[in-house]
């Protein structure tokens, strides 16, 4: 690969991740109106069972024949990824507004970071970890409300801490997915990761919690949208990102999804916008200029 087309393949990369955090953004909108209707763990198989269905076109026959290891990758990945971690959130969601829940989202930075500087020998230069921290002082700000002097744990809710939680299942699931990525096309993956949680949470929620399955019309659609554009589009395109830009630039990136998450949650569900989210919103833009430059990261060979 030349220098040109090196350059093309990561401008295309930083693309695919901005529209996966448009995508990912609507998720909150989308689901918080849900959850106070359907069971949250039947609504997060449903949305993975339409995710693998939405990307079945997607898919190509596997030339490569994948060991043992890989396989334990993948089951790895459906586990972390498309059972723990949608259970969790869906479950946080039904306290959390809409727009908290997109900026908890910020979280999966700081995890996906650690857990790629831990595992995956990633390195940071100096302007990189600005770059975090920014983004991370984004998060603080919207958790706290800049409230410090009267802020408490206790005040933390333990559904909010459920989002957390779930951001850390979902930035393991990430870089696993990163190392699966140079032996499997990305739709596979996705496809694969989908339709085995799917399944293994609408068995859990029929016989372990004995669910109802009871969805009406009108949300039928909003359902559909979820599973094919939130989770399933958005899904491929971060996976697409994270193959040609690395794990340490897609997901900071990849952290602009509670940005849009916010405007879009003020727009369709008229929760207010407060100046320290704004505030927030623009550290974090920041710190997504920062890490974007091509001098940030330090992959390894």
């Amino acid at each position: 690969m030349n220098l040109t087309q090196k350059y093309d393949n990561q401008r295309l990369g930083y693309l695919f991740v901005v529209l996966a955090a448009i995508m990912f953004g609507s998720v909150s909108v989308l689901a918080k109106p849900l959850v106070s209707s359907v069971d949250p763990i039947l609504l997060a198989s449903l949305v993975y069972i339409i995710s693998a269905i939405t990307l079945s076109p997607l898919t190509q026959k596997q030339k490569q024949k994948l060991a043992r290891r890989d396989l334990l990758f993948i089951l790895s990945i459906a586990v972390c990824g498309a059972v723990i971690a949608p259970s969790l959130y869906f479950v946080g969601l039904t306290h959390a507004s809409a727009s908290d829940a997109a900026l908890i989202a910020n979280g999966e930075v700081f995890f996906s970071v650690l857990l790629a500087v831990m595992f995956f020998r990633e390195k940071l230069r100096f302007v990189g970890w600005v770059a975090i921290i920014l983004v991370l002082s984004g998060m603080v700000i919207i958790t706290t409300n800049l409230n410090f002097a009267d802020f408490t744990l206790q005040q933390i809710h333990y559904k909010d801490m459920l989002l957390i939680l779930s951001m850390l299942f979902w930035a393991l699931d990430n870089n696993l997915s990163r190392y699966l990525a140079q032996k499997m096309d990305v739709a596979n993956i996705a496809q694969i990761k989908s339709a085995m949680g799917g399944v293994i949470l609408l068995v859990i929620a029929l016989l372990a919690f004995r669910v109802d399955i009871n969805v009406g019309v009108d949300q039928i659609i909003p359902i559909l949208v979820l599973g094919s554009i939130g989770f399933a589009a958005s899904l491929y395109f971060f996976l697409q990102g994270l193959k040609r830009i690395g794990i340490v630039r897609t997901i900071t990136i990849f952290s602009m999804s509670s940005v849009f998450g916010l405007v879009a949650s003020n727009v369709f569900l008229a929760e207010q916008i407060s100046w320290y989210q704004i505030m927030a919103a623009g550290i974090m833009i920041l710190g997504v200029y920062l890490v974007s430059r091509k001098e940030t990261v330090i992959s390894p060979v």
